[in-house]
């Protein structure tokens, strides 16, 4: 890319921004929201999805390859060498989401 001003700027909020989740504790606090925010959205799909009742199987099958995909980039042998933020808070959403899920499943089942 060219050396321009917006560039520049962009990259130095990048770098900030990489720097300011260096903290343990806003990293911690962002992996929490990430895990909440999964578990939001494993109850809204599952709501939505079941009220509708026209593209059920659909919307499963998305969900399961969104999952195993998520797993996938996680759980590869490239990951352990450098843990980054984002694919952290990927994973932890997934696991509110799958979660979530499972308190669906347990509810629907009593």
């Amino acid at each position: 890319m060219q050396n321009t001003r917006l560039n520049n700027l962009f990259d130095a909020i990048v770098t900030r921004l990489g720097q300011w989740f260096l903290n343990p504790w806003r990293r911690l606090s962002l992996l929490i929201i990430s895990f909440l925010f999964g578990f939001f959205l494993g109850n809204a799909v599952s709501t939505t999805a079941g009220q509708r009742a026209e593209l059920d199987i659909v919307v499963a099958g998305f969900l399961v390859v969104l999952t195993e995909v998520t797993s996938r980039i996680f759980y590869s042998q490239s990951f352990f060498v450098k843990r980054s933020l984002l694919v952290d808070s990927l994973n932890l959403l997934k696991v509110g989401f799958t979660y979530s899920l499972f308190l669906e499943a347990f509810k629907l089942g009593s």
